[in-house]
């Protein structure tokens, strides 16, 4: 049985859209926030649903209602279609919103939500089947003209053959889950010898992690640039690409900055590359907001990587140089709205870049941490923008991905794009868990980043070597509390009259961490 919390009275549908009037966000965090946020302001009502350890997330206290769906374990909660779904016809919602993550590019739950007269915000479950199968997706890439990187056409079923193919392509072979991402279920082999064991290990990890052993082999790319195009569709035929985002600087795969525009793409490669992803969405008759991803080499060739069905993490980049807001634009398309731009009316204006901000220790491997953010003060100032779910108070748990918040600088160019990062970074206080904030400050001082000289294995190349001297700098912070606690033990609260260096320490805290400066010695 589905519990309900009602917070607001209905209020003015002036502005509402024809077709909805009330969406179901079936998702949480930041991403649960975003979309509501966009709905709010186009006049729709909006129903927010949560597990019982989100009972007071920042979604659930956003959205107008917002009913309990299951205990914290995703399975049991964000996972379960079938509730989702019943709770959307319960609460009247005309329309389910997937986000990111969870079910967003599940074709069953997209199946099962239109065949209960419910309307899916994101592309046709035809198209989410088709290109969540990334072998079907490079045989489709293929018969388009879409370039994409040498390799088996098909799962691998016969170990003999893997090695023969792989000995045709080329050492180094990439091997790749054909079901899965981010990481898991791929293997870099670079001599003959090692290639067989890696298969059946990368088959093990592709089975546990997405229930299916297939995987595939293509050309490793050394050094590779990851650069993908945003893509639109509507329910009449029109297609538009909104320009690239650079999302090279990645950690286990998984991407922590991006900008757009790239760095490297020039107005031609765009052109390009933009046509071969306007070219992979209509392949498979796709419809509302999807990025193709490509894999771009050092002499600025492209392949295909792979397609994503929803809208990406990154997506406020392509806002920000554009001025398009691409959650109220799924909205109005799924509401049956033309295209209201051609691929002409597009323009990229500035630069934008995203740092996500992670409850993870980025000077330890990105290992997660949890606990509660005792302390949370975000940046602001012009070009900034905050995208979060949580605030101060809350707890990052283990249940969900440690994503805290998404920072975006905006500027004229991308040296002061870099400049403003800096300065909100700097700014950024968090407190309770270890986070990513140092990691991104040292990116964006990193000369290679400034000059645009970066790929997919910056981190291993750059990242290290600046970990390693901040680690042997990691005792003054420690000498530092020494002498604030020395103070309190001599001198009580370390309060007294006449004192010009007041230092004040409380349970925690102290005040040189919240202000971010040595005090200065008089």
């Amino acid at each position: 049985m589905c519990a309900v919390l009602n917070f607001r009275p209905s209020r003015s549908m002036e502005n509402e859209l024809t077709l909805f009037s009330k969406i179901l966000i079936a998702n949480r965090g930041e991403i649960a926030v975003r979309v509501i946020r966009a709905c709010q302001e186009l006049g729709v009502r909006t129903v927010a649903v949560y597990s019982e350890v989100d009972r007071n997330a920042m979604h659930v206290h956003l959205a107008e209602e917002a009913w309990l769906i299951g205990p914290a374990p995703a399975s049991e909660s964000y996972l379960r279609g079938d509730k989702i779904i019943e709770v959307a016809k319960q609460s009247g919602a005309e329309a389910i919103h997937p986000g990111y993550g969870f079910l967003s590019e599940n074709a069953e739950f997209a199946e099962a939500v239109e065949a209960a007269g419910l309307v899916w915000i994101g592309p046709p479950p035809n198209a989410i089947r088709s290109m969540g199968s990334k072998t079907e997706a490079r045989r489709i890439m293929m018969g388009s003209g879409v370039p994409v990187v040498p390799g088996t056409e098909s799962g691998i079923e016969n170990m003999d053959e893997a090695v023969e193919t792989a000995k045709s392509i080329g050492f180094p072979v990439l091997i790749k889950a054909a079901m899965g991402g981010g990481g898991k279920g791929m293997r870099v082999v670079r001599e003959e010898k090692d290639l067989v064991p890696a298969i059946k290990a990368a088959k093990r990890e592709s089975l546990h992690a997405f229930g299916s052993e297939l995987v595939y082999l293509e050309r490793y790319l050394e050094r590779p640039r990851h650069i993908e195009i945003q893509v639109f569709a509507d329910n009449f035929g029109n297609t538009i690409h909104l320009g690239e985002r650079e999302c090279s600087i990645q950690r286990r795969h998984q991407k922590v900055v991006e900008e757009s525009p790239s760095p490297v793409v020039t107005p031609e490669l765009r052109a390009k590359m933009g046509a071969s992803a306007v070219e992979a969405a209509r392949a498979v008759n796709y419809r509302n907001a999807g990025t193709v991803e490509f894999l771009v080499d050092q002499d600025l060739s492209y392949y295909f990587l792979e397609m994503n069905t929803r809208l990406q993490v990154e997506h406020p980049v392509t806002e920000m140089v554009t001025g398009i807001d691409l959650a109220q634009l799924q909205i109005r398309t799924a509401a049956g709205e033309k295209l209201p731009y051609t691929q002409d009316d597009i323009r990229m204006d500035g630069h934008a870049i995203e740092v996500r901000i992670y409850s993870e220790d980025s000077l330890n491997g990105f290992v997660p941490d949890t606990g509660k953010l005792r302390y949370l003060r975000p940046p602001d100032g012009y070009g900034i923008r905050e995208d979060s779910g949580v605030r101060e108070g809350d707890t990052i748990t283990i249940h969900y991905d440690p994503m805290i918040s998404k920072l975006i600088a905006w500027a004229n160019d991308r040296p002061t794009a870099i400049q403003r990062m800096n300065r909100a970074l700097r700014e950024y206080r968090i407190t309770g868990v270890r986070t990513t904030i140092p990691f991104g400050r040292l990116v964006m001082n990193s000369e290679a980043f400034q000059k645009g000289d970066f790929d997919t294995s910056f981190i291993d190349r750059e990242f290290e070597v600046e970990v390693l001297e901040r680690r042997e700098k990691a005792w003054e912070p420690i000498a530092a509390l020494a002498a604030a606690w020395y103070r309190h033990h001599e001198f009580g609260k370390g309060r007294h009259e006449g004192d010009r260096h007041h230092v004040e320490v409380s349970s925690g805290s102290c005040n040189w961490k919240f202000s971010g400066r040595k005090q200065a010695q008089r």
